[in-house]
């Protein structure tokens, strides 16, 4: 059967964007560097006709030389068109890249929104406005508490300020009154020092004379004390 009919050939996967690209770009180096062959050559011929005088010989060179231009034009062309041919699948592979992007973005999003919607049936927003009434409640409630706890038991409700500034004011005229008449009173005087007659210290000693009833105070140092004799001060 194979004889008559042939055997299947299995179907070969045509070459990708990147393979493609590649295979132009060696192209392309193999190209370049023809040129640069040609383009020394073409400065040796230069170099020639300079040196050798214009008859036969001269012309050989000059024909040559316009054979390797030719050779050089061509490559060119060639080079050219290859960098064209990048260019186009530049523009392709990114195309396709944007398309892959595109259809990832895509399904992710339908992945998204099949869990919001999902996430989405288990909370209502009537749920989210009640919960926030009840603690807006709660919160008013729990204001009230504190400013019941800190209230003072000992002051009422119904006092005036008015009023109480009224008699803060008569006190302080009061008080201005009692300065005047009878002087600043002992809690608010300045502390002063005690003298002597109030610290009850004992008076210097006295020596007596025998025979006469005339008292001398006895000399005393700087610091009120007897003085030392200088016997004593050796021994």
């Amino acid at each position: 059967m194979r004889r008559v009919f042939g055997a299947k050939r299995e179907k070969v996967p045509p070459p990708s964007i990147e393979e493609t690209t590649e295979r132009i770009n060696k192209r392309g180096d193999t190209v370049d560097e023809k040129i640069r062959k040609l383009d020394a050559e073409l400065f040796r011929y230069k170099e020639q006709i300079k040196k050798i005088r214009p008859g036969p010989a001269q012309d050989a060179i000059k024909a040559r030389a316009m054979r390797v231009l030719k050779q050089k034009r061509m490559y060119e062309g060639q080079r050219d068109m290859l960098y064209n041919q990048t260019f186009n699948l530049d523009q392709v592979s990114f195309a396709t890249e944007g398309i892959k992007d595109a259809q990832q973005t895509m399904a992710a999003m339908k992945a998204a929104n099949k869990d919001l919607k999902g996430t989405l049936k288990t909370l209502k927003i009537d749920d989210v406005d009640k919960m926030q009434d009840e603690m807006m409640d709660l919160m008013d409630i729990s204001t009230e508490i504190q400013e019941s706890l800190g209230r003072s038991y000992s002051v009422p409700d119904d006092i005036d300020e008015e009023e109480l500034m009224g008699e803060l004011s008569a006190l302080e005229a009061d008080l201005g009154a009692e300065i005047q008449a009878e002087g600043l009173p002992s809690y608010l005087q300045p502390d002063k020092e005690p003298d002597a007659e109030e610290l009850n210290l004992p008076s210097a000693p006295f020596s007596y004379t025998t025979g006469s009833s005339q008292v001398t105070p006895q000399a005393t140092d700087e610091l009120g004390l007897p003085p030392i004799s200088r016997a004593s001060i050796r021994t």
